[in-house]
């Protein structure tokens, strides 16, 4: 040795060692390339001196390998010395790291050499080696080497196969030799030689023929991970190719065979090898295992996904998610993901068993920073449960299905956009009956998992720029320039969680319309007593109602503003649909809402846009006849080709929808199940094929079909266009212009009259409301427009099947004389059969609210303009129902109360005269004081007699009504106040605003009615059988009566004794209640005293100046004969004093209502003045005096 180190250092001293300063290699210390090769060739130097030389070597190809290969490269002769030196080395060491470092130094000499002829020597002398060996045993170098050759040379493997074929029986024999190191270096050159392409192809029936087995059994058998490793290195080349993976599955064998478990009873089946592998407790080979399950599955799952199933393969796959290695996970998580495409998976019930394991795994990495170990993850679970029959149920443990829900919550609420996306299609699938149809539902998790998902997915949305209807959204899109769009474009991947998260929320309605029939569902049956649960189906139904409106169709319309999706609005529009069932007694109010939103705008803008078709319109006439003679096999006048089929169906179904729901919200009065069978079945047909845009649809309503066979579509396309014109304009969403609108729908209604055609009521209905809406914003309509529609509804058999209760179609209907002299009286019977009567009734007593004028009010400018209608109301007075008259006659009062400069006086006297004789001969006095009309119409007449200026003669008519009135009020009872007070108020005018000569005829018509002065007379005796009031000041009816009653018999009084008229009745009455009222007046109401001191003042009492005589009973006036009655002095109001003038205005305060009502004075209240005038300001201003005219007088003569 120390001769050894002695030359070793004298080496280094001396680095040319006489072979001249070129062969020396820049090291330190230096080397002399000629004198390693010495050392190398000598037989006597040490291994140690070689090992060192050897290193030295390494060194210097390592670091300084230029000018090693350029002292090499030009003498061949050197080179292939030093690597047949180094090559037999190998064979004669056997020092395992020695072997390996002079393996290493050959092969890296080989590389940077770069030629072949050394590649070719090696070969050689490789195939000579392996043919001289006695046992495998010496070949393990020659393997290695090859091996590594193989690794770091490209070509070598092709070289190899191509010009040493021979070479590979050598490796053959080494997989049959039982030493493991052998077999591992043989499977590692192998897995060389198949990674090239030639080498694939070289080799393909030795592996078919011979290898096979041999490498299968290897697999099986293997002990040491390195021969575990190697196996797994050729088999995941083998597994690139789909001839080598048949031959390793066997693919001979017959789908049957395939599906039968006892074909896996073969020696080394390459499922129960790689099972063998998933046992074990090593994680890489567990990883390497499931890299190669996927790669076989990734071939054809259905072909070589049964013999893994049958294996019990997925089992075990699932029990490594336990493992906390990430890349195991992921290759599981492939494994899986390629199994969940064959049905046997699931039908095995692999899911079943290994769902816990996936949710707890998920679990598990979501603690980890691996997005796309999260994503993959999600995505398998997704698929498992989007792929899950039916009829297996997935979660048999309801704890399991809450753990999922929680993993579910957590992925949606990640940071990272990528993962919230995949958990978004998780939810999705996830919504499923069979998957939460386990008692109880969690509905209360769900609502919280929908709506996480919903704000999350709100979160990335940006935000909304203003608030606009639907259709102006799509509009606004739909005509921006490509440039603009493509700017303002939402990232994809925002998109695509938008859509996303839709399908979950349609999934989420679909699951809960499925559990609506299912009775386990509806509530948690597990609650307790007496205690009420929010895991409800109701509850879930309306939430997710309410969270569509406040949430989803937000986050919609936002998204619209940027770009538009037929994807998404398909998905969108479908989920919308199916909310009409989710919440069924609030379906009305949701459609309501959808349309006042523009809704039907924006389904007709995307099925114009995304939906649309190329057609020739018959509109272009010499189009259409180009088109039939190159096409004479169409007989049509429409050519379509249909995009979008699934958006069209969408669309056309949620329009659908939405229609008949606003029909049976709308026309509740009318609603028949045939026209709304009709109507379902028109849209249904016609919809689909509705894919115009507004302005095509407009000219759409003007053609006329012409008998070819498509041509029959046209009428159903017009027909479903006025219907969805009709329910937007309906609820506000006026899209079309109006005065385009009107000419469209006229001409609709001139074509269908021109060819004999009568649309269904429901369709006339539809067009006289868009006719009536539009009719202020253009030209009035013809004769010829206003006759073809009079014709075409002479057709009905009623016209309420066509009315619309809308003011605008009264409107319609009385401004032109050729519908008003034919329909004028249906349509206002309809109007006010069709009003609010709770409403109307309600008012009674306060005329003057502002509903009730508002609802009369589109009727009062009419009656203004047109006389002829108030005819038409009278008449209906008289021949329509209770209901009818009354509402009449109260549109006719407020008409009269509004417009005093109508002058329709004269002709309503008339009128009310024939209405009250009809209803005094028809009626009996009990069914009189039963009749709620008859206070309205005498209310109306009194409002009439008010209206006549001055004084005027009286005529046979109002003689006439005066003597009804008359025998109307002897049928009465003193407390029906209702009809006896208008009654008496207008007896009382009648006889003050007339000619003296007229006036003396009515107190005679008056004072023969003896039935009328039997009434006064209990009508006075009341006065002291009433109870004293709490408020005197306050006028109730009754005192109002009373007050009518006195101040008409001080009347009668004055003018029987003015015209000495014969009486036929008595009255009595007891002077000393009627003195002390006056004294007192504290117990009285003060109108009422006012009453009474009118009556004292007209000389009736005893001892007053006139000295009428007495009856011999005591404290009784006799009215046999009024000769000694004073007259009322005239009264003159431009003479009264301030005082005066203050105490009439004053009394307002407490006067009484005509109409029989207490109430507070208002602006109508001022019709009642000329009364006033004439009696209650008269009777205040003399109170104002009392102490001089009344009180001291009465108090004498008492």
């Amino acid at each position: 040795m120390r001769s050894g180190g002695r030359a070793m250092a004298a080496g280094a001293a001396r680095p040319c060692g006489g072979h001249g300063p070129r062969w020396a290699l820049p090291l330190r210390p230096p080397l002399c390339l000629a004198c390693a090769v010495e050392t190398l060739r000598d037989g006597s130097a040490s291994l140690v001196r070689k090992k060192h030389v050897v290193s030295r070597l390494h060194d210097a190809l390592a670091w300084q390998a230029l000018p090693v290969v350029q002292l090499l490269a030009p003498d061949e002769r050197v080179c292939g010395h030093l690597i047949g030196t180094l090559f037999g080395m190998l064979h004669t060491v056997e020092d395992s790291g020695a072997l390996d470092l002079f393996a290493e130094v050959l092969v890296r000499l080989v590389v940077e050499l770069k030629s072949e002829q050394y590649l070719r020597c090696i070969l050689d002398e490789s195939q000579k080696e392996l043919c001289k060996a006695t046992t495998m045993r010496g070949s393990l170098p020659t393997f290695a080497l090859l091996g590594k050759l193989a690794d770091a040379i490209p070509g070598f493997a092709d070289i190899l196969v191509v010009e040493h074929s021979n070479l590979v029986d050598h490796m053959l024999m080494g997989l049959t030799y039982p030493n493991e190191s052998i077999k591992a270096a043989v499977c590692y050159l192998y897995g060389k030689l198949y990674s090239s392409p030639v080498g694939t192809e070289r080799l393909s029936a030795h592996f078919e023929e011979r290898l096979c087995g041999l490498f299968l059994k290897a697999l099986g058998r293997a002990q040491t991970k390195e021969l575990q490793v190697n196996c797994l290195g050729l088999l995941k080349e083998l597994l690139k190719s789909d001839h080598f993976v048949s031959i390793l599955m066997n693919n001979s064998r017959t789908e049957e065979e395939s599906e039968n478990p006892d074909f896996l009873g073969g020696e080394h089946p390459l499922p129960l090898v790689l099972k063998k592998l998933l046992l074990t407790r090593d994680e890489i080979l567990q990883a390497a295992s499931a890299h190669c399950v996927a790669a076989v599955l990734v071939h054809s799952p259905s072909r070589y996904a049964p013999p893994f199933i049958h294996a019990d393969v997925p089992e075990f796959l699932f029990e490594c998610l336990s493992c906390n290695s990430e890349i195991l996970i992921w290759s599981v998580y492939c494994c899986l993901l390629l199994l969940t495409e064959e049905r046997l998976f699931f039908s095995k019930c692999h899911t079943v068993y290994g769902i816990e394991s996936l949710v707890r795994s998920l679990q598990d990495i979501l603690q980890l920073n691996n997005v796309e170990l999260h994503k993959q993850g999600l995505l398998l679970f997704t698929e498992i449960l989007k792929r899950q029959p039916v009829e297996i149920k997935l979660f048999t443990n309801r704890g399991v299905c809450i753990e999922a829900i929680d993993v579910l919550m957590e992925t949606v609420n990640c940071p990272v956009l990528e993962v919230v996306v995949e958990a978004v299609r998780a939810v999705a699938a996830f919504l499923r009956k069979d998957h939460l149809s386990s008692p109880p539902v969690p509905y209360e998790e769900l609502q919280k998992l929908l709506e996480a998902m919903l704000k999350r997915c709100a979160d990335f949305s940006p935000p909304q720029s203003s608030k606009r209807h639907a259709g102006d959204l799509l509009f606004s899109v739909s005509q921006s320039h490509p440039a603009n769009i493509n700017r303002g474009r939402v990232p994809q991947r925002q998109g695509q969680l938008l859509l996303n998260t839709l399908e979950s929320f349609r999934n989420a309605c679909r699951l809960a319309v499925e559990f609506q029939s299912d009775p386990m569902a509806q509530e948690n049956a597990f609650t307790a007593p007496n205690s009420k649960s929010k895991d409800t189906l109701s509850n879930f139904s309306e939430f997710l109602l309410r969270i569509c409106d406040s949430l989803c169709i937000p986050m919609v319309m936002n998204y619209l503003e940027r770009a538009v999706s037929p994807s998404m609005m398909e998905i969108f529009i479908s989920t919308l649909n199916t909310l009409f069932t989710v919440v069924p007694n609030m379906r009305n109010k949701f459609s309501k809402k959808l349309a006042s939103s523009s809704f039907i705008r924006l389904t007709l803008e995307l099925k114009a846009r995304f939906c649309s078709v190329q057609r020739v319109r018959s509109t272009w006439r010499h189009s259409l006849c180009v088109c039939r003679d190159v096409l004479p096999s169409l007989s049509c006048d429409c050519i379509s080709l249909k995009g979008n089929p699934a958006l069209n169906q969408a669309c056309s179904s949620f329009l659908c929808s939405l229609c008949l729901s606003l029909y049976s919200a709308t026309e509740k009065e009318r609603t028949s199940a045939q026209e709304e069978q009709e109507m379902s079945e028109l849209l249904q047909k016609g919809l689909p094929q509705l894919n115009y845009t507004v302005a095509e649809s407009l000219l759409l309503l003007a053609e006329a079909p012409e008998p070819f066979p498509l041509d029959q579509s046209l009428t159903s396309h017009q027909h479903c266009f006025i219907l969805l014109l009709y329910f937007a304009y309906t609820h506000g969403d006026r899209f079309v212009p109006e005065a385009e609108l009107f000419l469209a729908i006229r001409n609709f209604l001139l074509s269908a009259q021109d060819r004999g055609d009568c649309p269904a009521p429901y369709i006339l209905r539809a067009a006289l409301y868009l006719l009536a809406v539009c009719q202020d914003k253009g030209r009035a309509m013809d004769l010829r427009s206003s006759c073809t529609i009079r014709r075409i509804l002479d057709n009905l058999p009623d016209l309420s099947l066509v009315y619309v209760h809308c003011p605008l179609l009264l409107k319609l209907f009385l401004r032109y004389p050729e519908l008003m002299g034919r329909f004028g009286r249906q349509v206002l019977r309809l109007w006010f059969t069709w009003g609010d009567c709770k409403q109307t009734e309600t008012q009674e007593a306060g005329f003057g609210l502002s509903d009730q004028l508002n609802s009369v009010n589109p009727l009062l400018p009419l009656l203004k303009s047109n006389s002829s209608i108030l005819l038409i109301l009278l008449d209906l007075v008289c021949s329509s129902s209770v209901e009818v008259a009354w509402k009449v006659l109260m549109t006719l009062r407020i008409f009269l109360e509004r417009n005093e400069d109508v002058l329709v006086c004269d002709l309503l006297r008339s009128q009310f005269l024939q209405i009250l004789q009809q209803l005094l001969v028809e009626s009996s006095s009990a069914s009189l004081q039963a009749n709620r009309n008859l206070p309205v119409l005498l209310s109306l007449l009194f409002l009439v007699q008010l209206r006549s200026k001055g004084v005027r003669e009286l005529d046979s008519t109002d003689f006439k009504l005066l003597h009804q009135v008359s025998n109307l009020c002897g049928k009465c009872r003193p407390r029906d106040t209702d009809l006896l007070q208008p009654s008496l108020n207008f007896l009382y005018w009648s006889l003050h605003q007339t000619t003296p000569c007229s006036q003396q005829r009515a107190v005679a018509v008056l004072l023969s009615n003896v039935s009328l002065l039997e009434l006064l007379q209990k009508v006075l005796e009341c006065t002291w059988l009433r109870p004293l009031p709490s408020q005197p000041a306050y006028l109730s009816s009754e005192d109002a009566l009373l007050c009518s009653g006195w101040l008409l018999v001080a009347s009668l009084l004055l003018y029987q004794h003015r015209y000495n008229t014969e009486v036929h009745q008595t009255l009595s009455l007891d002077l000393t209640e009627v003195l002390n009222a006056v004294i007192f007046r504290k117990k009285k109401p003060v109108l009422l005293l006012e009453r009474l001191a009118a009556f004292s003042s007209c000389g009736c009492l005893p001892g007053n100046l006139s000295g009428i005589p007495v009856c011999e009973e005591p404290g009784c006036c006799s009215t046999c004969c009024f000769t000694a009655l004073a007259p009322i002095p005239a009264l003159h109001t431009t003479q009264w004093g301030p005082e005066v003038l203050s105490a009439a205005r004053s009394s307002q305060a407490d006067d009484f209502d005509p109409w029989g009502g207490e109430r507070k004075p208002t602006e109508n209240m001022q019709l009642l003045l000329p009364v006033r005038e004439h009696a209650a300001a008269l009777w205040r201003a003399e109170l104002c005096s009392a102490s001089q005219l009344i009180y001291p007088s009465l108090t004498l003569q008492t």
